[in-house]
């Protein structure tokens, strides 16, 4: 064979090797870009499975290591893949939504309780700054007024109590740990001081760590939470849901820059308190505290709730009572003791469904406002828990 023939075939036969080795594997730029976007949503997906896997009212021996992987997954995502996040119940505002400082918290987990404590139960949060003025602030006054008792915390909510350790770091009881810290340390009396609005489903979960280690304790009390007793029908009212009624109505009319509430209504102006509702039979309590604003002559405020039960209080119903009564203005704030999630999303949120988008839409009113406050911040509120810490004591 001749040289120039060798080496003809040697050239033909590299080429082809290259071409298997190079040409044949090459990306073209589209290809690329698919494949970097897989990548991406495979990353989200991940940080989204383990963001569903602690959005659980229970908490496993697993609970701990679960959140840690999962805010380290996080921030491992760049700013384009955390947009992506979507699960059953995660999404980019689980870690990503700003809600405040969590350091101004103070989780009061703390041991060296002494014999006497009070165990303040609270529903909870995963907004930072309304847990700081909302529930802590209630914790805070009972530990002023108080001072030889030790004030404790603890939350029913271990979705809410993952949402905070997995984000901030920050380790809140819920009722059994708060218990057994208790227990561990001593503890003698223990008052528990619900936070709850009313006796309802989240009353009756926390009765029921309660009894399960009452003789555990030499004596055990639980205060009432804010509205007092339940009642038999929606025209049942108490003096404490007379005394959060004319809280929360004054706070509100203060905070829109009237000096009473009369001169609110001759302008026209309408405040909507919005709670949650409930299908509990306790849900009777928002209807008596419209019952309640009657009774003091508060012709211009109005209780509905989240959920529309009961069915008086739904958004529809109460737009349709504020029309009827011909007020102007509205003005909505939250029925709640803490300004969360409902306060921000539910009441005052730009979604089509929040309250504040469903009275604009109804086209009745001139303007709809809304003040995002907690009833936990009202130093009125404050002192009713207290007071009714008071009660118990007193027994």
């Amino acid at each position: 064979m001749k040289k120039k023939a060798v080496i003809t075939i040697l050239t033909l036969t590299l080429a082809a090797a290259f071409c298997l080795t190079g040409c044949g594997n090459s990306s073209t730029p589209q290809q690329t870009a698919e494949s970097e976007a897989d990548a991406d949503r495979k990353a989200a997906d991940e940080v989204a499975a383990l963001i569903d896997a602690i959005y659980v009212q229970e908490r496993t021996d697993e609970t701990d290591a679960q959140c840690k992987a999962a805010k380290e997954a996080w921030d491992a995502l760049t700013d384009e893949q955390k947009e992506l996040v979507e699960g059953e119940n995660a999404d980019p505002d689980y870690f990503g939504k700003d809600t405040g400082d969590a350091s101004k918290d103070d989780p009061r987990n703390q041991d060296e309780i002494g014999e006497n404590e009070i165990l303040v139960v609270s529903f909870g949060t995963s907004y930072n700054d309304t847990r700081v003025s909302d529930i802590k602030g209630i914790e805070d006054a009972i530990a002023a007024a108080y001072p030889d008792w030790s004030v404790r915390r603890a939350f029913t909510s271990q979705i809410i109590i993952n949402h905070v350790q997995a984000r901030d770091g920050e380790v809140i009881d819920n009722m059994d740990q708060a218990l057994e810290r208790a227990v561990n340390n001593g503890v003698k009396n223990l008052i528990v001081q619900p936070t709850h609005l009313m006796h309802g489903a989240e009353y009756d979960e926390l009765m029921k760590s309660v009894e399960a280690y009452a003789d555990r304790f030499e004596s055990v009390k639980v205060a009432e939470p804010l509205l007092g007793e339940v009642g038999s029908d929606a025209t049942v009212i108490n003096e404490d849901k007379a005394a959060v009624a004319e809280a929360i109505t004054n706070e509100a009319v203060k905070d829109a820059g009237y000096d009473s509430l009369d001169a609110a209504k001759e302008d026209g102006v309408a405040f909507v308190f919005m709670g949650h509702g409930t299908s509990h039979t306790a849900k009777v309590s928002y209807s008596q505290m419209q019952t309640q604003m009657g009774a003091l002559g508060y012709e211009n405020v109005f209780v509905g709730t989240v959920e529309g039960e009961p069915e008086e209080t739904s958004c529809e119903a109460v737009i349709e009572a504020v029309q009827k009564s011909g007020y102007k203005k509205v003005i909505l704030r939250p029925l709640m003791v803490v300004a969360g999630d409902h306060a921000n999303n539910d009441m005052a949120g730009e979604d089509d469904d929040s309250w504040k988008r469903m009275f604009e839409d109804s086209g009745s009113f001139e303007s709809v406002e809304a003040q995002i406050f907690g009833l936990g911040e009202i130093k009125a509120i404050q002192q009713l828990y207290v007071a009714h810490i008071a009660d118990v004591m007193n027994q």
